[in-house]
């Protein structure tokens, strides 16, 4: 067991923490002995505040990330906890299986992945991942280890699915994965130029198509909004003999000067990537990675936000009339902080697992806004009014700002939840919503 003293941040670079790392080799290791409270370190790639716990201690699990056995007639995986997205895929995708559900980052932990119950494009007929995690293996302080599934210690189970870490160190997990027949997706990507339209062509989508997702400009009028709306499949046997392409590879060398992010040059950007595809639909074979990880191959792309980092803010509101989404809209683009990341999805109607889990039947969207101190977290405090109004939610994982009262608001299991927590255990982000008077 090794342990270092860091100054270090979450992907969106804020806030700036001083933590322990205690790095975690073995499953038998045992937790530290530590005046500290500790959280699980995975890959660091959630957004905000849910992955640090500044002045305590961390447990990474960058060692950890040994495959254990695969069931290659039932797809079944067991692996430990810092097995990362990308490791899963190197070994199973020749092996013809993929990962059941994947969020938009090959590069978190099986650990991270259950820890923030990830979604992706496909959450209208896969749900989760907390729904393909058959059973996992648990380290509580004063407990030990414990085996949850949805049959043993259920009720920990379900706290641990999208529990931000907080109920223990997952040192292992089994989860399902689904056959493939090889490495493509044959997609489609449609423009839209209304809400109406996005809608239109999200509910014509799921019956034929497993994968949903939009980009949208959001400077345009919400009446008017534009925006690229994609849908695939995985490739059947007709593309087996295709190759992989090289790998694009980019990197991000330095923190941008702040000036290079202003509402002209996302326009001019959103304007660019709209006209990029200059017929209404355009039908494709691609590589999985440049369908699902198209961000993954620009290392180090938080950097284009520079020093103060960004804010990302992903919602979820009921569909049941879209005047939500629509005022959503209108609050963003008369702001005039704009977003070159914008994402549009609905969420299909199969109910989360975990008892913080994000997911919920509804329209989500998601952005990333360039960190200018107070007008930024004003707009997004505005933003919460419109979501706690119509009983929607905000996600933790890409959370560094929300209030103890709005979390709870979206959260209204939180007080259940907060009675699985290992009392060894807390998060900045835990402290920050649940308005602890000492650290832990």
């Amino acid at each position: 067991m090794t342990t270092t003293i860091v100054r270090s941040y979450s992907w969106g670079k804020l806030p700036l923490v001083e933590q322990q790392v205690i790095d975690m080799y073995w499953r038998d290791q045992g937790l530290p002995d530590t005046p500290y409270s500790l959280l699980p370190w995975g890959l660091g790639r959630s957004y905000g505040d849910s992955c640090v716990n500044d002045g305590n201690a961390v447990l990474s699990t960058r060692h950890m990330n040994r495959l254990i056995s695969f069931d290659g007639e039932s797809g079944r995986l067991h692996c430990e906890a810092g097995v990362s997205l990308a490791d899963i895929l190197t070994f199973a995708v020749p092996q013809g299986w993929f990962l059941t559900v994947t969020p938009g980052t090959k590069f978190v932990t099986v650990g991270g992945a259950i820890a923030n119950d990830v979604h992706g494009k496909n959450h209208e007929s896969a749900g989760n991942f907390g729904h393909h995690v058959r059973r996992l293996e648990l380290l509580r302080s004063e407990e030990g280890l414990k085996h949850c599934s949805p049959e043993e210690n259920r009720e920990l189970f379900h706290a641990t699915i999208g529990g931000l870490g907080l109920t223990g160190l997952i040192l292992s997990a089994e989860i399902q994965l689904k056959p493939i027949s090889n490495q493509f997706i044959a997609s489609e990507t449609i423009r839209f130029d209304s809400l109406d339209e996005f809608r239109a062509l999200s509910r014509d989508s799921t019956a034929n198509y497993e994968y949903t997702v939009a980009w949208f400009d959001c400077l345009s009028a919400a009446r008017k909004l534009r925006g690229l709306f994609t849908r695939g499949n995985h490739a059947d046997s007709r593309f087996d003999h295709l190759n992989k392409p090289p790998p694009r590879k980019l990197m991000v060398p330095f923190d941008f000067p702040e000036v290079v992010l202003n509402p002209v040059t996302i326009k001019v950007f959103n304007g660019l990537y709209f006209h990029k595809q200059r017929s209404r639909r355009v039908m494709k074979v691609c590589h999985y990675d440049r369908f699902f990880y198209p961000l993954d191959a620009i290392q180090t792309w938080n950097r284009i936000y520079g020093k103060r980092g960004f804010y990302q803010y992903q919602c979820v509101v009921p569909t049941d009339d879209y005047a939500v989404a629509e005022e959503l809209l209108s609050v963003i683009s008369a702001s005039g902080a704009g977003s070159f990341l914008a994402v549009l999805k609905e969420f299909g109607n199969i109910p989360s697992l975990g008892m913080l889990s994000f997911p919920r039947p509804g329209v989500t969207m998601a952005l990333d806004f360039p960190n200018k101190c107070a007008a930024t977290r004003t707009l997004l405090d505005r933003l919460d009014e419109v979501v706690m109004a119509v009983g929607g939610a905000v996600y933790p994982a890409k959370d560094a700002r929300l209030s103890g009262a709005a979390f709870k608001a979206y959260y209204p299991r939180w007080q259940e939840f907060a009675a699985f927590i290992d009392p060894k255990f807390s998060s900045s982000f835990w402290r920050r919503v649940s308005a602890e008077i000492s650290e832990r």
